[in-house]
């Protein structure tokens, strides 16, 4: 069963929350955050992206930059920017994006659960993903990263979670510039604690990762490495943990770089094997159901409706994604592996299908093909089975904020 407990979280004080919280590392370039932080010496991308206080052209993984980012943690904690927590607590994180709302619980997760597939993956990881934050965690010496649990929907959980939320002033609230509402409560009561704790142990056989597996990855690997500097509070890494009822996965569509050689009619002549075609013109589209796709090249937009030869049964085969894989990308395009073709890029939901219009009528790619998003279900079944997803399959949304929440797996920085 699921084991989760309360810790000392070094956080912002209430006043600096909004200056403070930043985007997660992986979601913007070294150039994208150091616009971001412009004018604002306070965000937490000091500590995360940390390059953007040296010198441009700085290796994004240098040691220079691991040691800004120490550095840069311990001035926020000399500065009081950030102050920990005296007792262990556990957290309620709200957002809303567009008037939807999801509410998790933050806490730090057994790391023994996550070897023992307590916690379940659906993706691989990548090696320079991982040892980058490795180095982040082992330099730091904090889990600055968020990792996004999801369970299956637990009535009694919800009722704490609730009841606490109407009882109790927020910690945290506020309206980041993209739009999406942050509220944070502080849950200190032991009482509290406990039957949380509790009911998560009785009741939650499992956790699915959601978005965060090179985070969780990296934290189990920093544990293992440890040796005689290992602590206690390296055996759990931060999570906020979701029931599933209120997630939402976006699309995680396509772009391709060159036709491979094709002209549009023979493209639609390859296709037309495999899939009903209907042209829309300029009318983007966006497909409102599994096994529906959307094509944009060459200023025209259509519908391909798979043929029932185009999947199967098992948790893997019916993804869109891998219809897509293997009717399109590899035997028209000759897109054999998305980890490492430099020919294919992956756009996230949240940019909108007007992006791949972009992508595509600035000729910097040929095609794009937009998806319907992978369910909250097809995810536990491909992680409960143990199977894998292709690689960007899901684009979870509304982000967590980084510099909210941090667990130290060390005593002092």
């Amino acid at each position: 069963m699921a084991k989760l407990k309360a810790f000392r979280a070094l956080r912002p004080l209430p006043a600096a929350s909004k200056k403070i919280a930043s985007r997660p590392y992986d979601v913007l370039t070294s150039e994208e955050a150091k616009a971001e932080t412009k004018g604002n010496d306070q965000s937490f991308l000091h500590i995360t992206k940390s390059e953007i206080d040296l010198p441009d052209g700085t290796d994004v993984h240098s040691k220079e930059v691991y040691e800004k980012a120490k550095a840069n943690l311990k001035q926020f904690i000399l500065d009081k920017i950030l102050v920990r927590d005296e007792k262990p607590c556990l957290y309620i994180y709200q957002l809303i994006m567009n008037g939807r709302k999801q509410t998790g619980v933050v806490a730090i997760s057994s790391l023994d659960d996550y070897d023992n597939n307590i916690i379940l993956k659906h993706e691989f990881t990548r090696p320079e993903k991982e040892k980058d934050r490795i180095n982040h965690i082992r330099v730091t010496g904090a889990q600055t990263g968020n990792v996004f649990l999801a369970y299956r929907t637990e009535p009694s959980i919800d009722k704490i979670v609730e009841n606490w939320k109407a009882n109790h002033q927020a910690l945290y609230d506020f309206t980041a510039d993209d739009g999406i509402h942050h509220t944070v409560w502080m849950i200190d009561e032991d009482s509290v604690i406990r039957k949380i704790e509790e009911a998560f142990d009785l009741k939650i056989p499992v956790t699915y990762i959601a978005d965060g597996h090179h985070r969780a990855a990296s934290a189990a690997k920093v544990r293992n490495s440890m040796g005689k500097e290992h602590t206690t509070a390296a055996d759990y890494f931060l999570t906020t943990l979701f029931p599933s009822e209120q997630l939402q996965i976006l699309d995680y569509n396509r772009v391709v770089k060159d036709m491979n050689g094709l002209t549009l009619e023979s493209l639609i002549k390859k296709l037309d094997e495999k899939f009903n075609i209907e042209l829309h013109q300029k009318k983007p589209v966006k497909p409102s159901r599994l096994h529906e796709f959307g094509m944009f090249t060459d200023g025209k937009w259509y519908k391909l409706t798979s043929k029932p030869s185009t999947w199967t049964d098992d948790p893997i085969g019916v993804l869109d994604i891998t219809i897509l894989q293997n009717n399109i990308l590899g035997p028209v395009f000759n897109i054999l592996d998305q980890r490492t073709d430099k020919r294919i890029d992956f756009v996230g939901g949240i940019r909108g299908l007007q992006e791949l219009e972009k992508r595509v009528n600035s000729k910097e790619m040929a095609v794009a093909f937009s998806l319907y998003p992978v369910t909250i279900e097809q995810l536990f079944t491909i992680a409960d089975t143990g199977n894998v997803m292709p690689p960007k399959s899901t684009w979870f949304e509304p982000k967590l904020r980084d510099g909210l929440l941090t667990h130290l797996i060390v005593d002092e920085i």
